[in-house]
């Protein structure tokens, strides 16, 4: 048999390797960029008073304009442009964290519950993140329940802007904590694994998730410890 065909086989495997390992390593450099105008637009929202949209139309209003960002960032994905838009999802989102924040910081201690969540949410991409680069475990199989999941929690997001139940609303926070902790290790792994070529769409998945978990670590530390 010819040595170069026999070599073959190992040369794909090694472009393959290194193909994935660039898309994980520049998700990772976007994620952390994305950040930047997440805390901006956080920062302009609370500072400046933006009007957020409140109960069942604003939430009708912050999904039509989120699902308008994703199918932006779809459709640009493979330029630069993808990019952009991608980060302007971001500061929007960081806009839309301004209820929560304006209500963290009514409390005496809410600067550092609002630290506390960004150190946890911090912690469980860390970790999670780190099973999925290293174990051999194959997590495509959690698919369907993660989806299931994040139903189940919609529906009951919903549910709870016209029943205002306070316990209903712990359930929601550890849920979505739970959930989307999954989803990081789930999507990270999609990366290793080849199942996400590009790093654009990667990056918005990733972002969504650990954007879930800080939400729900947030909405959690203020209910249990926010000193009035």
């Amino acid at each position: 048999m010819n040595p170069i065909l026999q070599k073959q086989p190992a040369y794909d495997v090694a472009v393959g390797q290194v193909a994935r390992n660039k898309v994980l390593r520049n998700t990772f450099w976007l994620l952390a960029l994305s950040m930047i105008p997440t805390v901006l637009g956080a920062f302009v929202g609370v500072t400046m008073g933006v009007p957020m949209p409140a109960g069942f139309m604003g939430f009708i209003v912050f999904m039509a304009i989120a699902f308008g960002f994703m199918w932006a960032i779809e459709k640009t994905k493979e330029s630069a442009t993808g990019v952009a838009v991608l980060l302007g999802f971001t500061f929007f989102m960081g806009l839309m964290l301004t209820p929560l924040l304006r209500h963290t910081l009514g409390y005496s201690n809410g600067g550092s519950l609002i630290m506390t969540a960004f150190g946890g949410t911090a912690c469980v991409f860390a970790v999670m993140a780190s099973i999925a680069t290293t174990t051999k475990r194959d997590f495509s199989g959690m698919a369907s329940w993660l989806t299931a999941g994040a139903v189940v929690i919609l529906l009951a997001i919903v549910a709870n802007i016209f029943l205002q139940i306070p316990a209903l609303t712990i359930v929601i926070s550890v849920l979505m904590i739970g959930v989307f902790s999954a989803f990081i290790l789930y999507d990270v792994q999609r990366v290793v694994n080849g199942g996400e070529t590009n790093y654009i769409t990667a990056t918005l998945a990733i972002y969504l998730d650990v954007f879930n978990v800080f939400t729900a670590l947030l909405r959690l530390l203020g209910i249990m410890g926010g000193d009035d």
